[in-house]
């Protein structure tokens, strides 16, 4: 205990220290949310790949799926790296950066606003963002707080409390430059615990072959939890799908392109954060995928006896030495930490530039919107721990919905405005309602018990609602543009040619 409660106050200490001495450059609104766009390629590689995976993936992903799926889990992790790092920073990394950086946009809500010209588009955008972000904040804290629970046996409740006061204060403190100082310092921390956690975990199962052999002899479910694509490898595809392609919609990732310095650091940026990804996505699915060696254990099961599914890591886990348990706490706080950091940044400031200052006839000047940004983060982390204390769903169902939301309104929209002169504002209003819609439809079918067929079933789960969401407004988005095609060709051309965009 001594050891976990060390490493644990080192690693508290070092994270508000980071954020005192970022505060000197976090003074007007551009420093505070984009770091004055200075940001160089390691620091954003390593932001955008912690606040990409957090507690959701190392304890509610990878125990679901690795549950679900096996070893094909793994699959998961390699898309991840494929499509949500290395094409991301390919396809947006670039036009993103140049387009944002000419507009002066800040926030994707503004970046809609000034690329399409429209108001209305900004406003509904800041709060869809803030909406739904909500419930995936309330899943980093609970995947964080099961594990904090334990490893150190204190309540669920103090747990999530003293992880948002750390969040708060740190980015209150430092805004974006503190989040991106400690997200490099999490990365290396994620790094080298996920290899310890996974030689640690297979080795007590008896090394890799029997563990590999031990996973291929259980029969429950159907089996086939050893094999390369799984038992299940449809719904497999749906998650692949939505925790890879959705990382292109998602606000507070494709803000990190915002904030880099120049063409050349994305370069660098894209092949760092490609490795990272590989390494902590492929390593926690992969260790998931061992989770049926542990079913004899009671603690994988609730009061009603089926699986607890957010249960299955810290199960796995708490076999492991003091000093094994006080790393793993520090690399799930690591995770957790970057992507809070993140959510309640983007959430604050799109609140405040965007809705609060957009509806607005006089507009705040930079102190207030500042201190309006900072209040907001407060309000925002507060009522995430509302939701965390008593989560209506498993992490994984939480993270979808957000996911999907936000996925699905924002991923069509951003790509082909970046590419494509023809898209219009009704396109926009289309991606909009395909990612709240499909969403929130596909929930309140599965909650009213309407859900009752095969098909229903498996189009209404928060994960596959979340994929179809995103693939239906990359289709639905060029439709509604071809049919109401955009008016102002003569500007758009401009703005292409400005931001030295073909």
């Amino acid at each position: 205990m001594f050891i976990k409660i060390l490493l644990l106050i080192v690693f508290c200490v070092i994270m508000i220290a980071v954020g005192f001495y970022s505060r000197r450059s976090s003074k007007g609104v551009d420093a505070f949310v984009l770091g004055s766009r200075s940001i160089g390629p390691w620091l954003t590689a390593f932001a955008y790949g912690t606040s990409y995976f957090s507690a959701v993936v190392f304890v509610g992903y990878a125990g679901q799926f690795g549950w679900k799926y096996g070893l094909s889990a793994t699959w998961i992790g390699i898309g991840n790296a494929l499509i949500g790092s290395l094409l991301a920073w390919l396809v947006l990394g670039r036009r993103t950066r140049n387009m944002t950086s000419h507009l002066g946009s800040a926030t994707m809500p503004e970046f809609f606003g000034s690329r399409y010209n429209s108001k209305a588009l900004k406003i509904v955008g800041s709060a869809i963002i803030f909406i739904f972000m909500i419930p995936y904040t309330a899943s980093v804290y609970t995947g964080l707080s099961k594990l904090f629970a334990m490893a150190f046996d204190i309540p669920y409740e103090v747990c999530i409390a003293a992880m948002a006061l750390l969040t708060a204060v740190y980015v209150l403190l430092g805004g974006y430059v503190a989040t991106a100082l400690n997200d490099f310092f999490q990365g290396m921390i994620m790094l080298v615990g996920i290899v310890a956690v996974i030689v640690s975990v297979i080795a007590g199962r008896g090394g890799f072959t029997r563990a590999l052999s031990d996973l291929g002899s259980i029969t429950a479910d159907g089996g086939g939890f050893a094999t390369l694509f799984g038992p299940d490898p449809l719904s497999l595809l749906g998650v692949v799908i939505l925790t890879s392609l959705g990382t292109w919609g998602l606000p507070q990732m494709v803000h990190k392109f915002y904030s880099i310095k120049d063409e050349r650091s994305i370069k660098t940026g894209t092949i760092i954060s490609t490795v990272f990804a590989l390494i902590i996505a492929g390593g926690s699915y992969f260790l998931g995928g061992f989770g049926r060696l542990f079913s004899g254990d009671p603690a994988i099961y609730n009061t009603a006896g089926a699986v607890a599914y957010d249960s299955i890591v810290p199960t796995m886990l708490s076999g492991l030495s003091d000093a094994l348990i006080g790393i793993v706490v520090v690399l799930v706080l690591s995770a957790s930490m970057s992507t809070l950091s993140s959510l309640v940044l983007t959430s604050s400031s799109t609140l405040t530039i965007d809705l609060i200052d957009g509806i607005r006839k006089n507009k705040l000047d930079p102190k207030k919107k500042l201190l309006c940004i900072r209040i907001f983060i407060a309000f925002f982390i507060l009522l995430s721990v509302a939701l965390a204390i008593k989560p209506p769903m498993f992490i994984a169902q939480l993270m979808g919905i957000s996911w999907g939301a936000l996925a699905g309104s924002f991923l069509a929209p951003l790509l082909y405005g970046l590419y494509c002169k023809r898209t219009s504002k009704a396109g926009v209003w289309a991606g909009y309602i395909c990612g709240v819609f499909v969403t929130v439809g596909a929930l309140l079918l599965r909650l009213g018990g309407l859900a009752d067929s095969a098909v229903l079933t498996f189009a209404t789960n928060p994960i596959n609602a979340g994929a179809i969401s995103m693939l239906l407004s990359l289709i639905v988005v060029p439709l509604v543009s071809a049919v109401a095609p955009n008016r102002e060709r003569e500007r758009v051309e401009k703005l292409f040619s400005e931001c030295n965009l073909k």
